[in-house]
């Protein structure tokens, strides 16, 4: 299966929280990195996730927001330091290019916040990914 979502990231679950409805699901990407996905209960139970499981962390790239400053007092889950590789810029939107440890992600963000937060090849960024928009799928 092909899928149009630009940010597939192998990785490694590590652990599964269940709720009632929901879970989260917190990964380890083939960086480093944890991830942590907040999915349904019956996906977990669907997929068969386990500790070890292999997945694939699906993020769209609209869903990623960066920030080049520190960032405290959020609740987003996600945070993957980077380095911008490039960014193409069109009348209303951008995509730039991060490379992350071990992956390469791309964020679709306005032209104008990739020109206010003077994004170009060589910045140093941190993706921002709520846990709700990381979507996952078994190896």
């Amino acid at each position: 299966m092909s899928l149009s979502i630009r940010n597939q990231l192998p990785g490694t679950v590590t652990a599964v929280t269940p709720g009632e409805v929901m879970a989260t699901v917190k990964i380890r990407l083939a960086g480093g990195q944890d991830l942590t996905a907040a999915i349904t209960l019956e996906a977990v139970e669907e997929l068969r996730l386990t500790t070890g499981a292999a997945v694939h962390a699906l993020v769209k790239s609209t869903e990623v927001a960066l920030a080049t400053g520190p960032v405290a007092g959020l609740s987003i889950r996600n945070r993957l330091p980077g380095t911008v590789r490039d960014v193409a810029t069109g009348g209303a939107m951008a995509t730039v290019k991060v490379a992350v440890d071990g992956a390469v992600l791309t964020a679709a963000i306005t032209r104008d916040s990739a020109t206010d937060l003077g994004l170009s090849a060589g910045s140093a960024v941190t993706a921002l990914i709520k846990s709700t928009e990381v979507s996952l799928a078994s190896v």
